[in-house]
């Protein structure tokens, strides 16, 4: 009677645990893919054949083992003036009524060229000689067990996600291809 009992808790344990597990593996390989793939994207290397863009997606899905179905992960790749400037919004000018927030028709510096104000200024890209790029990745990892799909993630999938920050070293673009 007791075996009955606690069999069913035991193994929805034993599931939980092993699928906790999983989501920390699957993390932590996304964290050394995407270091990995700005690691190459620093250099400026355009391999023959490739962008840098898909070179660094075809690395990240490499180190993801197929554990991460990189057709629907999002890689982002975003330029930025200097460290200090990440995640920063556009410099605005506040006309009267001053408020502190961005208001159409004020004026503003366009820092990623896109043409209108944006609260975040980072530019897509991989940027060039000496820029600073942030590298996320983010994959909803599908929940297996119903028991944590009730308690973590929505509407059973787990958001996860992973950035790294790098300045990219001071190559020449005539060295492009120079590399094995």
């Amino acid at each position: 009677m007791e075996f009955a009992l606690l069999t069913p808790v035991f193994l929805a344990l034993i599931t939980g645990i092993m699928e906790l597990a999983m989501i920390l593996f699957v993390a932590a390989l996304m964290e050394g893919g995407l270091r990995d793939a700005s690691r190459f994207g620093i250099t400026g290397f355009e391999p023959e054949g490739k962008t840098r863009e898909e070179r660094i997606l075809e690395i990240v899905g490499n180190n993801t083992i197929g554990l991460v179905d990189m057709s629907s992960a999002t890689v982002q790749s975003l330029i930025y003036p200097s460290f200090g400037d990440i995640g920063g919004a556009e410099p605005f000018v506040d006309a009267d009524p001053a408020n502190g927030s961005y208001d159409s028709g004020e004026t503003f510096t366009d820092v990623n060229g896109n043409g209108s104000w944006d609260p975040d200024m980072g530019a897509a890209g991989t940027g060039g000689p000496g820029d600073v790029v942030v590298y996320r990745l983010s994959y909803d990892w599908p929940l297996l067990t119903p028991i944590l799909a009730g308690v973590i993630g929505e509407d059973g999938k787990l958001r996860l996600g992973a950035s790294v920050i790098v300045r990219n070293e001071p190559y020449e673009s005539a060295a492009r291809g120079a590399l094995p």
